[in-house]
């Protein structure tokens, strides 16, 4: 019997954002490059090899993966399950809980207030 091979992420199968090293620029696949015509979608490693950062002309390698930012963290299967919380990203999931964490603390700072 075969093993299966592992399952990936909607995380890890999403093209990856690249972050200029020069001057923090960060190419979004999903968002294209407007400046050099370049269409929404395309992969980094699919840009022309003269392309070059458009804030301060760097070239292609002088970009790092920085990873895929906007993409759900979890499994296909799995995003209509959880209140639609699987559906958001890690970064939005991070702003939900600490920003909750946040408000309860101011909550409970406002209790003192009332003393």
């Amino acid at each position: 019997m075969s093993e299966r091979p592992p399952e990936k992420t909607l995380a890890e199968l999403a093209s990856p954002n690249h972050e200029c090293r020069a001057c923090g620029y960060v190419y979004i696949p999903s968002q294209g490059d407007q400046k050099t015509n370049i269409s929404p979608g395309t992969p980094f490693e699919a840009l022309p090899l003269n392309w070059k950062c458009p804030v301060c002309g760097a070239p292609r390698n002088y970009f790092m993966s920085t990873g895929e930012t906007d993409a759900p963290s979890g499994f296909a299967e799995n995003l209509n399950y959880g209140f639609g919380f699987n559906r958001m990203s890690g970064g939005k999931k991070n702003l939900l809980i600490f920003g909750s964490l946040f408000v309860i603390f101011l909550f409970f700072l406002s209790l003192y207030g009332m003393g």
